[in-house]
């Protein structure tokens, strides 16, 4: 069987021995990951088409396989650590927002409960507690009070 002809003439620019093996063995490495490179982009479509439909344990493995790929790819150097992560990542999100929509579309299809008993808003409750006499305070006062009642010393001790 004869190579293909980029192969030989790649092997005749080469001008020694041990860089035709190197071109021979790159040729064989770039072959591989070929396939693995393909299995992985198919594993994710896969996950990502199955979390499009209705089925969650079904595309659960779906991505659970297809992140077993794509660390599997990383591990070995076919694709970028980081690359395979944002790959991840993405089809987390993507299984995350879907299964959240899913929650909401069942929440609405469930029946209504009673509303509960009406709150008080803050601004009600701060005009509330500010016509009680208690002095409003910013944050930053708030917080020195704190660290002054942690430390056990009251604001007029401090000079």
């Amino acid at each position: 069987m004869r190579p293909p002809a980029s192969t030989v003439r790649e092997e005749k620019l080469a001008n020694s021995s041990s860089a035709r093996k190197r071109i021979r063995s790159s040729q064989r490495k770039h072959e591989q990951n070929r396939g693995v490179r393909s299995a992985v982009r198919t594993a994710v479509a896969k996950a990502r088409r199955a979390v499009g439909q209705e089925s969650p344990d079904e595309s659960q493995a779906l991505i659970s396989l297809a992140t077993s790929a794509l660390d599997k790819a990383a591990e070995h150097g076919i694709l970028h650590r980081r690359n395979a992560s944002r790959r991840k990542s993405r089809l987390m999100l993507m299984a995350a927002k879907a299964t959240a929509e899913q929650g909401a579309a069942a929440a609405e299809a469930a029946p209504k409960r009673k509303a509960p008993a009406a709150r008080i808003s803050k601004a009600a409750a701060g005009a509330k507690k500010s016509a009680s006499g208690t002095k409003a305070r910013t944050k930053t006062e708030r917080t020195a009070a704190r660290t002054r009642r942690t430390a056990g010393t009251s604001g007029a001790e401090r000079s």
